[in-house]
């Protein structure tokens, strides 16, 4: 068992952690089971987000009666005090507590500061003071937030993009805060599902201590390969190494993450996916993304309107609308059984 210790937290835990934005997808009944699974197992951080829809209900549902037994960490998209008080109220509720362990500002373009107008630090503050939050964390996907993040000394965690395709900006910022003492939360090791070899991933990010992994759950299938690790961790090998070599080639560049900030699109084009499609039928199973209504959602890229949007609120500084071309010439491509 390898265990990651976040930061001045001292929270230490296995270094596997459950992300519970999938778990919005399936049945209550089935998310609580999953949920219960991976706490048996050994699993006890779970992180979620007032986005998620029900995603907190459910593991409020799951542990109630056990709360002290996990770590939950979730997180408000609050603009406003009023509303950051309003979505840790709801969030208290849903948990079925009566504190969060970890309260993150949820991907902000900004660096909450005191005095910066907004009142929302000095909330998380007397939120902390009353009790109701342990510890004071932001998740982002920009560098200079993130930077500014840990250089500010206001935060005990930071949850940021990491996985094998990872640059050496994004490396430089995993050590920047080991150094901080602050705690490293990875989303998106899997890279929203470009990465296929969770092994080669668990083996990458476990040549960083300080960094706890979410993966995110949805099947059982998926929290079984994950519960495997924590008994048999996957180290560094050359066939892995390969993969991630492979992998970075054919991945590095103008790709989009499937992160989803760019959204909503004002003629309903789902960016996030449509944006990467020709990604997404290379490196999985395609049937799923070939059906009458996924071709349907592609087809709404012929009435993009240029605006400019996506492309401005794209923490990765994407050309979005070329993008969406690009993926959906390629995808009327494979329609036509030019390739693939």
């Amino acid at each position: 068992m390898v265990r990651v210790t976040l930061g001045k937290t001292g929270i230490t835990v296995e270094k596997n952690s459950f992300g519970a934005l999938p778990i919005q997808r399936i049945s209550r009944e089935e998310a609580v089971r999953l949920l219960r699974k991976a706490y048996d197992n050994g699993v006890t951080f779970f992180d979620t987000a007032r986005w998620y829809t029900d995603s907190e209900v459910k593991l409020g549902e799951a542990f109630d009666g056990m709360r002290e037994k996990v770590y939950i960490a979730t997180k408000t998209g609050a603009a406003t005090a009023e509303d950051f008080w309003k979505d840790l109220e709801t969030s208290l509720h849903n948990l079925r507590t009566d504190y969060i362990d970890i309260y993150q500002f949820h991907n902000p373009a900004f660096c909450p500061r005191p005095e910066d107008g907004t009142g929302l630090y000095e909330a998380m503050l007397e939120a902390k003071e009353k009790g109701m939050i342990r510890h004071i964390g932001i998740t982002n996907h920009r560098l200079n937030v993130a930077h500014e993040a840990v250089e500010s000394g206001l935060y005990e965690t930071l949850q940021f993009p990491f996985c094998y395709l990872a640059t050496e900006k994004d490396i430089e910022l995993v050590q920047k805060c080991k150094e901080a003492d602050m705690g490293f939360i990875a989303m998106k090791a899997l890279s929203g599902g470009l990465i296929t070899n969770s092994a080669a991933a668990y083996a990458f990010l476990a040549q960083y201590d300080n960094v706890l992994p979410i993966w995110g759950v949805q099947r059982e299938s998926e929290l079984d390969e994950f519960l495997s690790y924590i008994d048999n961790p996957p180290a560094m090998t050359e066939d892995l190494s390969a993969v991630i070599k492979r992998d970075r080639e054919e991945l590095l560049g103008d790709f989009c993450r499937g992160c989803g900030y760019c959204m909503p699109c004002p003629v309903g084009i789902e960016i996030n996916n449509c944006a990467r499609m020709s990604l997404l039928i290379r490196r999985s199973p395609s049937a799923a993304q070939m059906t009458p209504e996924a071709q349907e959602k592609m087809k709404k890229i012929e009435n993009c309107l240029h605006c400019g949007q996506c492309k401005a609120k794209c923490p990765y500084g994407l050309d979005t609308p070329v993008l969406l071309e690009k993926n959906y010439k390629d995808y009327c491509e494979i329609l036509e059984g030019k390739e693939y």
